[in-house]
C-alpha cells in the first residue's frame, strides 16, 4: 500500500469517529502521528476538502456538513433543500431587464433584442453558501415580476402561482472552475471544483419559461437522477 494511500485511509478513520463540526487534527499533528511528511499529509488534506468531507473554519479544519443532494428534476432548488431538512435561502446578486442576444433569444423563442428579466442569486442552504443561479425569463410572460415577484423566495413557486406548469427539461452538467468573481461570490476559490448546470424549461405547451445557468461548489452539493428502463 503506497504511503499517501494509507495515510487517506488513516484520515477517513479519523473521520468515521467524528461528527459534524468536530475539530480535525491539524496537518503538524497528523504528521508526527503518522512519522510522515506534512506534504504528504497537506495532499490528503487537500483531497478531503476538495470532497467536502472537511472544511476551513478560521485557522482550523472542522468535519463538514453532509453534502446536500438535490435531484436532477422539475423541483426547485427550494423543494430539495427542504427535502434534505436543511434551510433555503437566497442572496438577490442582479435583478435586471437586459436584450436578448440571438443566442438567448432562440432558447427563449424571442426576438433577437426583445427584453428578457435575468435574475442572478446567491443559494444558500443552513445559511452556507453553495450555488450561484443566473435565469433568463422571457419579458412577455413574466414582466409584472418585476414589482410582484420577491427574490428571496422560490422563482418555481411564483412561477407555477401564474398558471403556468413546467412540462419537460433539457438539462447539461459539467464540471468546470469558477471565475475569480464567482468564487467570491461563493466564498471559495478559483482552485475548488465546481458543478455548471445550464437547464432549458418548457412547459405543459412546449413554450419556453425559462433558461438558467447555475454554479455549484463541487465540496457542498452533489446531484441525484431517478434512472427507469421503458423497454
Amino acid at each position: 500500500m503506497s504511503k499517501p494511500y494509507a495515510i487517506r485511509t488513516a484520515l477517513e478513520e479519523i473521520l468515521d469517529d467524528l461528527v459534524e463540526g468536530d475539530a480535525f487534527p491539524p496537518e503538524r499533528e497528523l504528521a508526527l502521528r503518522f512519522g510522515v511528511a506534512r506534504e504528504t499529509v497537506r495532499q490528503a488534506l487537500h483531497e478531503l476538502l476538495v470532497e467536502g468531507r472537511i472544511e476551513r473554519r478560521g485557522r482550523g479544519t472542522v468535519v463538514s456538513k453532509p453534502k446536500l443532494v438535490q435531484p436532477l428534476s422539475l423541483r426547485s432548488y427550494t423543494e430539495g433543500a427542504l427535502r434534505m431538512g436543511r434551510k433555503p435561502g437566497r442572496l438577490l446578486v442582479t435583478w435586471e431587464d437586459v436584450e436578448a442576444a440571438p443566442e438567448l433569444a432562440a432558447a427563449l423563442e424571442v426576438a433577437d433584442g426583445a427584453t428578457v428579466m435575468h435574475l442572478e442569486r446567491v443559494l444558500l442552504a443552513d445559511g452556507q453558501r453553495i450555488g450561484l443561479e443566473s435565469t433568463y425569463l422571457p419579458g412577455h410572460r413574466f414582466g409584472a415580476f418585476t414589482e410582484t415577484f420577491d427574490p428571496t423566495t422560490s422563482l418555481y413557486a411564483a412561477i407555477r402561482a401564474t398558471g403556468v406548469h413546467f412540462g419537460s427539461a433539457v438539462e447539461r452538467v459539467e464540471t468546470v472552475l469558477a471565475t475569480p468573481r464567482e468564487a467570491a461570490l461563493l466564498e471559495s476559490t478559483t482552485a475548488m471544483p465546481m458543478l455548471r448546470l445550464h437547464r432549458r424549461s418548457l412547459d405543459t405547451d412546449g413554450h419556453p419559461i425559462e433558461v438558467v445557468r447555475s454554479l455549484y461548489r463541487g465540496d457542498r452539493v452533489a446531484f441525484e437522477a431517478l434512472l427507469q428502463d421503458r423497454d
